[in-house]
């Protein structure tokens, strides 16, 4: 490659001092040789190469004769300035900026000031050879950080990552311009007079970074549109800076910079500037990599990186603030909501969403979702078991979401459809059971007779007897257990509910109500008012399947919380696409199975065939047997699947009796079980797909014009009434029937009664 010269000043010398930039005069330009050496020559001419060693992959400045570049033997480490400022720089020259690595502030190299020269890295040996010659020695490419910039009037374009690779090297030559600013690089942090910014909030910005990192406290003089100034907060410090608008432009820089700091920094570990916002700044990257990174993980990270030690309010409103900003505005997304709605239908082909509001004002008031693979596989491959439940929501404009789901082969939920309301009534409660009748009925060839599990609470119970009247409605024991613990907050009355409602037969269950009572006749009495016919398995006139809870909100307790808080779309996004994850990982997860039964159906079925070897079997005639047991004897029909002790047709699955009848006269047991615990309907219960929803910036170019589609599209929805009251919310985790703990009952040692403490004890001397 042929070489290019780089003209010097009139005297030949080659100047290095503070914050000077490298400079190309309109005819020189930086030429990448083969030799792949970084060489300034000499005789008012340097060669100015970039490269590649082979062997030793050197580069390096080299000044075979003296041009003003003197190394002092005696410190290996010192680089020195020899020669004055070149006067007509502007037209042709060459600086070294400080980021490359040469101070000139007498300060020795190796300080562990970053502004120093720091290239002596495990990969990267800066020394002197014998012949006087500097040299950088790395195993690929020049630092990273080695960049060189231009002068006001000079410029040079060396890009260190993109145009400067590992294997190859290109030449970037741009002619000379009038005029060039460089914007400030605040990466070291070092204010200079002459640096700028942007705009005044970059330069207010850059200035709270720098009192950061550079461990001093700073107080604002003045501040406006035009100017900024501020000094050093420490009583009796001289520093101050000032920095101003250029005329026309938005730009700020730096005019002076008073003294040097004489208080010597803070000593303490909090900072003025390291406020909310900065905070947030500081952390951005991180949350929207992860929004789930907690406060006290921003505490640590503030105080291992910079030193500052926060409260947990400050990095709690510091996460608040930046989610806040990426989530966007609530307003908007209720404004969107018909627009939404519209995107479901789209890409989901027989989904059912529909928003409604006040006719009044258009305020929200209720959305209904429900997605078509939901469907499909509900009425085609789930049991015919539905519950009903909700959460409240966190979000500015609270609401409530409530939901209705099923249950696949494997016991897992599967949720069919999704109601938002401005508020918990029996009239939403009402509206929501009835679109999910007319959803079943519009779907379904015939409507299944359903079970329907929920905390019975009145406007439930009205929906379910109008909408659903040939539907078996038990409670959810989850909620029955939860309002006896309350009561009586005794863990032990609590269990023996659980094993009073799992009883087949109304022996066990009236035997478990005797050990109820004779701890509590009172917490008897309360459970007796509540009909076994609703809640016990002995008596339940429906079938669950074994399954006595609509427990939606403790399995989706991971995420559900996040997006409770969240504006509603991207609440119902966030659940769409933990749906979405859901299908797909089920639906694969399937396709590894290679036996008849569900897992889980098939663990059951195998216990019970090994119990039943155990069991004496007489047969009556082609379909009844009776079996004999260490506990007694049992009746077995197989024709109806009926078994005496109540197991088979509760579950659904043969108990160990009818095993042992099914094996006595040589059926296959796994052919007597309910079809829902396939693994062939479970493969259909998944088998749809749940359809991705596109960026809300592309809804308006795929809807068209107002006149066209669906009108409802383009009606407006304004945020509904209800708004969050001040504070912080709650966000406690979801617990279980037997997951809550139990509450300690507080003593007053005064008046030594329960309830209050000595300091608050009211009761007279």
């Amino acid at each position: 490659m042929a070489d290019h010269n780089l003209v010097l000043g009139q005297n030949g010398d080659l100047p290095l001092r503070q914050n000077s930039h490298p400079g190309l005069g309109q005819n020189h330009n930086p030429a990448l040789g083969q030799s792949h050496d970084f060489a300034l020559g000499h005789d008012h001419e340097q060669d100015l190469e970039l490269g590649h060693r082979s062997h030793d992959s050197k580069q390096g400045f080299r000044n075979p004769h003296d041009h003003g570049l003197a190394f002092n033997q005696t410190n290996e480490h010192e680089i020195g300035l020899q020669h004055t400022r070149i006067q007509n720089l502007e037209e042709e020259g060459l600086e070294l900026e400080q980021d490359i690595g040469v101070e000139t502030d007498q300060e020795n190299v190796d300080d562990d000031n970053e502004n120093d020269l720091a290239l002596t890295v495990a990969t990267h040996e800066l020394g002197l050879s014998d012949n006087h010659e500097l040299s950088v020695v790395e195993d690929h490419d020049l630092h990273e950080n080695l960049d060189l910039t231009m002068d006001q009037n000079q410029e040079m374009g060396i890009v260190p990552d993109s145009d400067m690779g590992m294997q190859h090297s290109h030449l970037l030559d741009t002619p000379p311009v009038l005029q060039y600013r460089s914007l400030a690089l605040t990466t070291n942090h070092q204010l200079t007079v002459g640096q700028e910014f942007p705009d005044v909030q970059s330069c207010r910005r850059a200035l709270r970074d720098a009192a950061i990192a550079l461990r001093f406290e700073m107080q604002t003089v003045k501040s406006d549109k035009t100017r900024f100034t501020a000094k050093c907060a420490t009583e009796g410090c001289a520093w101050r800076i000032h920095a101003a608008k250029l005329p026309g432009v938005p730009t700020f820089t730096i005019r002076t910079i008073h003294e040097e700091h004489t208080c010597g920094g803070i000593t303490h570990l909090g900072h003025q500037q390291a406020s909310v916002q900065w905070v947030a700044d500081s952390v951005e990257q991180r949350l929207r990599e992860n929004p789930n990174y907690k406060p006290k993980e921003i505490l640590e990270e503030i105080h291992r990186v910079h030193g500052i030690a926060l409260s947990y309010k400050q990095a709690w409103r510091g996460k608040e603030r930046l989610m806040a900003a990426v989530r966007g505005s609530f307003e908007e997304d209720y404004r969107l909501l018909p627009q939404y709605c519209d995107q479901i239908r789209r890409t989901n082909p027989g989904s059912i969403a529909q928003v409604y509001g006040s006719p009044d004002d258009s305020s929200f008031q209720r959305l209904f979702v429900s997605l078509h693979a939901s469907i499909y596989g509900f009425l085609n491959a789930c049991r015919p078991l539905l519950g009903l439940d909700r959460t409240h929501l966190k979000s500015k404009y609270l609401g409530t979401l409530l939901f209705a789901t099923g249950f696949d082969g494997d016991g897992a939920l599967f949720p069919l459809a999704f109601g938002v309301v401005d508020e918990e009534n029996d009239e939403n409660w009402m509206w929501f059971l009835s679109e999910l009748r007319v959803l079943l009925e519009n779907y379904a060839e015939y409507m299944p007779r359903l079970t329907i599990l929920s905390d019975r609470q009145k406007g439930i119970v009205d929906g379910v007897e109008l909408n659903f009247p040939t539907a078996f409605h038990g409670f959810c024991m989850r909620h029955l257990s939860e309002s006896l613990r309350k009561e009586f907050n005794n863990s032990l009355l609590v269990n023996l509910l659980w094993e009073a409602a799992y009883a087949l037969t109304g022996i066990g269950f009236e035997q478990k109500l005797l050990e109820i009572e004779a701890i509590s006749q009172e917490a008897a009495h309360w459970i007796k008012q509540i009909s076994p016919r609703l809640w016990a398995t002995a008596y339940f006139e429906g079938t669950r399947f074994g399954q006595l809870t609509a427990n939606m909100v403790e399995s989706i307790n991971s995420w559900i919380v996040e997006a409770s808080g969240l504006p509603i779309i991207q609440m119902m996004e966030c659940i769409r696409r933990h749906l979405m994850t859901w299908f797909n990982e089920r639906r694969e997860m399937s396709m590894q199975w290679t036996g008849i039964l569900v897992p889980s159906a098939e663990k059951c079925v195998l216990d019970a065939v090994a119990l039943a070897r155990t069991y004496n079997v007489i047969r009556a005639n082609e379909a009844e047997f009776e079996v004999r047991t260490h506990e007694g004897s049992v009746t077995v029909d197989i024709r109806t699947r009926c078994c005496s002790c109540r197991g088979w047709q509760l579950c659904g699955l043969p108990c160990s009796h009818a095993a042992a009848a099914l094996e006595s006269c040589r059926q296959h047991v796994y052919r007597f079980t309910e079809s829902c615990f396939t693994v062939a309907n479970y493969r259909k219960a998944y088998s749809e797909t749940i359809h991705p929803i596109p960026d809300r910036t592309l809804w308006k170019e795929m809807a068209g014009f107002p006149n066209e589609g669906n009108p409802d599209m383009w009606m407006v929805i304004n945020p509904p009434k209800s708004l969050r009251p001040p504070g912080r919310p709650r966000k406690r985790r979801i617990r279980t029937e037997d997951g809550s703990r139990t509450k300690r009952v507080v003593h007053c040692s005064r008046c030594n009664q329960t309830g209050h403490f000595r300091t608050t004890c009211a009761a007279p001397i």
